[in-house]
């Protein structure tokens, strides 16, 4: 299954004040012309929030459903769709401190469920939901935002 990890360093901002950007999710669209809607539903009786999302997505829009899981004290939120355009999206946002700022970590997995066209089509939307993850970003943590490089896999040793 396609993954997108992205790992950005906020310099600006403390962990809470992050923290308290990326999960509220309503601004979303004020905050970035990416995103058309998103409508969050009173939370369930084991606290996790229903959220109703329409994304600009390459040349159209992409609508889902996800169930919300907010860790305030972990800084975190996981996700995943219950219902709409992709078969499976899923993944968690993480907010902590670095030496230079604070470091927001975005890990997802998806699968649009076309699997004769996923050669073609996943890195198309991989490439566009790394895109559009990125504008979200710029919107809600502001210009002094600098893209962390994910450390190269380690090499496999040769026996």
């Amino acid at each position: 299954m396609p993954t997108v990890t992205l790992r950005v360093l906020a310099p600006a901002l403390a962990p809470t004040e992050t923290y308290a950007r990326i999960s509220d999710f309503a601004r979303y669209p004020a905050m970035t012309a990416t995103v058309e809607s998103v409508v969050v539903r009173p939370p369930s009786p084991d606290g996790s929030v229903l959220s109703e999302w329409t994304v600009h997505f390459r040349n159209g829009l992409m609508k889902w459903k996800e169930r919300d899981t907010f860790s305030p004290e972990a800084l975190s939120i996981s996700f995943e769709q219950v219902s709409g355009d992709f078969a499976t999206f899923r993944g968690t946002w993480g907010v902590s401190a670095d030496g230079a700022g604070t470091l927001v970590c975005f890990d997802a997995e998806f699968d649009l469920g076309i699997p004769t066209l996923a050669a073609i089509l996943d890195p198309v939307a991989e490439a566009a939901l790394r895109d559009n993850i990125l504008k979200i970003l710029d919107g809600l943590l502001g210009e002094a935002q600098e893209i962390v490089a994910d450390p190269e896999p380690a090499a496999t040793a040769q026996p």
